[in-house]
């Protein structure tokens, strides 16, 4: 019998067979999850839904800008909660790095203004790596709130256009 490795080993994969515990909602080419971390709550990441690939670039462009209607979708859907959630919600960062992973992935990064004048302007890449580790800011009990209003933001955003999950 074959074990299945930890979900957070193999992220798309177990958003397809339904292991990925941070999925909020499956789209036309990506799953929008919420951050492994929340120290910027709202945190959340669009996940390509093709295994293998590693850059926007390995897309054929008609996936490549379904990719990015489903990033624009979860972006807008973060941004409607946190502003809604946060007074002090100032704006959202959204990028495509893949320094690190080696699979399609987009960062969306809500900033507010009561973050340290020292970083707010600045990438969220600088802060302490304490953030990135601490139990603190590990995703959890805490952020249910955020994490039911992010997937219902997200599921009425998606409903509302024609879903064709294989399309």
């Amino acid at each position: 019998m074959t074990e299945l490795r930890d979900w957070r080993d193999e992220r798309i994969e177990s958003a397809i067979d339904g292991r990925n515990p941070t999925v909020l909602a499956e789209l036309s080419a990506a799953y929008a999850v919420i951050g492994d971390v929340q120290f910027l709550p709202g945190y959340s990441l669009a996940l390509t839904k093709t295994p293998g690939i590693d850059r926007l670039s390995d897309l054929p462009r008609v996936e490549r800008l379904r990719y990015l209607a489903d990033v624009d979708l979860l972006a807008d859907a973060v941004e409607t909660v946190c502003r809604r959630l946060d007074p002090d919600y100032r704006r959202l960062n959204i990028e495509i790095l893949g320094n690190t992973d080696a699979f399609l992935h987009c960062h969306i990064w809500p900033r507010y203004e009561w973050e340290s004048p020292e970083i707010v302007g600045r990438p969220v890449w600088l802060y302490d790596v304490g953030n990135w580790r601490a139990p603190a800011t590990a995703l959890g009990p805490a952020h249910d709130e955020m994490r039911a209003a992010l997937t219902a933001e997200v599921v009425a955003r998606r409903d509302a256009v024609e879903f064709r999950p294989n399309a």
